[in-house]
């Protein structure tokens, strides 16, 4: 037992002396301070000042330009800066929506109409006795469970147009317009704006030698080789040809050839019209027109002197 504890006495001294030595030391690492590293990305040295000084002022885009192209080359004649709050207005789902909703509820004729029980013609007696017969009562014949009988519930005439804020419908308009424009789909032309057929064509037409048939024909393939040669026709999304008043060859050639677009007057035109067909032609009078007729949220309510409130129409650069 003496042995055994003196043994165990041993190794506890010998623990004890080898916990008592120092610790071997390890040569720290140090980084290199040319470059500090983080979590992002390296930065080397010092920073850089990435902030705008404060001498510069930021401007923000006020104009746009529009080029104005002659019919149908589509050479440009000259250069025009338009406002940005006409032609350059950012994407209002929201807005176009309420206006095409309003004009289509604008359009509904609303003359649907049903007769009611008492304004169908014939005797209003009982058709049979309440009992006795074995059958279901029955009471006039006027009734809407019979043929012929009265509409419960049926249409009457109706307004089913709904209301919306003028300024927000003019918003609408120039809001169309300025998406047709980003995406180089609004094409601006020369006044007198029309479709230019032959000359041999028109006197052989003013003379009665052409039948009804062959002139639609001849314009109808003269205005679809026209279009196809543009990139305009219907394999493009078909054209919207916009003018300030009704031009014969135009609206002859698109009423015969419809499948590769349409032609309307300014006053026939909707919000919906700007959004349909792949690309709007319009005459530069029919332009100025149509934006300094929905303007109506652009004109300010306090006139201050010496300052303008309204945009301009179209200022020439180029000419």
């Amino acid at each position: 037992m003496a042995g055994k504890g003196v043994k165990c006495l041993s190794e506890a001294l010998r623990g004890l002396s080898l916990g008592a030595q120092p610790c071997r030391t390890t040569p720290a690492r140090q980084a290199a301070m040319g470059c500090i590293r983080s979590m992002a990305t390296a930065v080397e040295g010092k920073p850089s000042n990435i902030t705008r000084s404060v001498d510069e002022v930021y401007t923000p885009l006020t104009t746009v330009p529009v080029t104005i192209h002659s019919f149908p080359t589509l050479e440009p004649r000259s250069l025009e800066a338009w406002s940005t709050k006409h032609l350059y207005l950012p994407l209002r789902r929201d807005i176009l929506h309420l206006a095409v909703v309003y004009e289509g509820d604008k359009t509904r004729q609303g003359t649907a109409s049903s007769k009611t029980r008492w304004e169908v013609a014939g005797s209003h007696r009982k058709m049979r006795p309440q009992k006795g017969l074995g059958h279901a009562r029955l009471g006039t014949r006027q009734s809407p469970l019979m043929r012929h009988g009265g509409k419960t519930f049926g249409p009457k005439p109706r307004d089913f147009s709904t209301k919306l804020n003028r300024k927000v419908y003019d918003l609408a308009w120039r809001t169309a317009l300025s998406y047709r424009y980003r995406r180089g789909e609004l094409i601006v032309t020369e006044d007198g704006l029309d479709l230019p057929l032959p000359d041999e064509f028109l006197y052989a037409a003013s003379k009665g030698v052409l039948g009804r048939e062959v002139e639609d024909g001849f314009v109808s393939k003269y205005l679809a080789e026209l279009l196809a040669g543009l990139q305009w026709g219907r394999e493009y999304g078909r054209t919207t040809f916009i003018t300030g008043d009704r031009r014969p060859n135009l609206f002859t050639g698109m009423e015969v050839g419809g499948e590769n677009g349409r032609a309307l007057e300014l006053d026939e035109v909707d919000v919906k019209d700007l959004l349909e067909t792949g690309r709007i032609v319009i005459e530069r009078s029919a332009l100025r027109e149509m934006i300094k007729t929905h303007s109506s949220d652009l004109v300010q309510r306090v006139q201050v002197p010496g300052l303008r409130t309204k945009p301009q129409l179209g200022t020439a650069i180029v000419q």
